[in-house]
């Protein structure tokens, strides 16, 4: 296994080589020397080369990024608060939460109307992941206090209710409101501005200090509740803290990003490959990875059909998906 400090260094080298081709590499080419000196070139092209780097794809990249590092550590955290590996913040009911209520902006709000700089849509869309996280939590812990079985058939169901009531606004909406969904629903970076990254960047912050914070308790709860307790820790508190937390920044991902599938799987098992299971380095490691993964994926999704793009939620899908069944695979190999 690599040592934490090994991981972070060539995972920065990597991020920072992928920023480098995500500000060059597009439909209009930008060489290097430009991305890092725009205003080298003459006149005219200086101004494109500034636009298109600093206007459009800087942005991008730093959404992409908070992004893919927010459902990373959410992913990580999830898995640890239930102490199973195939949690993610799906879980709690987030994702699908944050789908019905962009599909209710879309349908009955006109798609023009904005505050702060920002689509009703992508308020929806917080506002419904939020939502389902409380009515997650809430009935979860109702009668007998936190139950891991118990929250997650509850998100099971809280995330088929919001898919069937979205499927019904599916139904009554016109050809215009379904492709807007449709879209919305694949995920896309396309509409990246420095005001989303903004808003993102806060969320994004709370996140990581709250899980750093707690990530011994973490490891502590990978021996159990009672363990957890002995060791001197709030278990209850430290559970409500952290689903607050992850339900805020990947409420306020999808809504800049829409939804975007196995970042938060995939990226927390590959960390634990690694360098083991300890939160200390998987926290940073799942972060940066995510980032990793996110950037590289929509880099793909600009260029794999030039000048047109996929959305990057069917990039992730298609390249999660396997890599996922052989880590799994592999585990179970090492476990026999």
């Amino acid at each position: 296994m690599l040592t934490r400090n090994t991981l972070l260094i060539l995972l920065s080298i990597v991020l920072l080589l992928l920023s480098l081709l995500s500000l060059s590499i597009g439909a209009f080419s930008t060489p290097f020397s430009t991305v890092l000196n725009p205003w080298r070139e003459d006149a005219g092209l200086a101004d494109l080369a500034t636009t298109i780097v600093f206007e459009i794809r800087l942005p991008r990249l730093l959404l992409s990024g908070l992004t893919g590092a927010v459902l990373g550590v959410s992913g990580a955290a999830m898995q640890g608060l239930f102490r199973n590996p195939l949690a993610d913040p799906s879980l709690i009911g987030v994702t699908a939460g944050a789908s019905l209520g962009a599909s209710v902006a879309i349908v009955f709000i006109p798609t023009t109307v904005e505050f702060l700089s920002l689509s009703l849509v992508s308020l929806g869309a917080f506002v419904g992941g939020l939502t389902a996280t409380i009515f997650v939590y809430t009935l979860a812990t109702r009668q007998s206090g936190f139950s891991v079985s118990t929250m997650l058939l509850v998100g099971i169901a809280i995330t088929a209710l919001a898919g069937s009531l979205g499927n019904l606004l599916d139904y009554f909406a016109n050809n215009s409101a379904l492709r807007q969904i449709s879209l919305w629903r694949m995920g896309g970076l396309d509409a990246a501005t420095p005001s989303r990254v903004m808003v993102l960047l806060p969320a994004a912050i709370a996140l990581m200090v709250a899980v750093m914070r707690y990530s011994n308790a973490l490891n502590a709860l990978l021996l159990g509740d009672s363990q957890a307790r002995y060791l001197g820790f709030n278990i209850q508190r430290i559970r409500t803290v952290l689903i607050v937390v992850v339900a805020i920044a990947v409420s306020t991902s999808v809504a800049m990003g829409g939804t975007i599938a196995f970042v938060g799987l995939v990226v927390p098992h590959l960390i634990r490959l690694l360098i083991g299971p300890n939160y200390q380095g998987l926290v940073a490691g799942s972060a940066v990875l995510g980032a990793v993964f996110l950037i590289a994926a929509d880099l793909l999704a600009r260029t794999v059909i030039a000048p047109a793009e996929l959305p990057v939620g069917i990039v992730t899908a298609l390249i999660g998906v396997p890599f996922f069944i052989t880590l799994l695979r592999r585990r179970r190999s090492w476990n026999d």
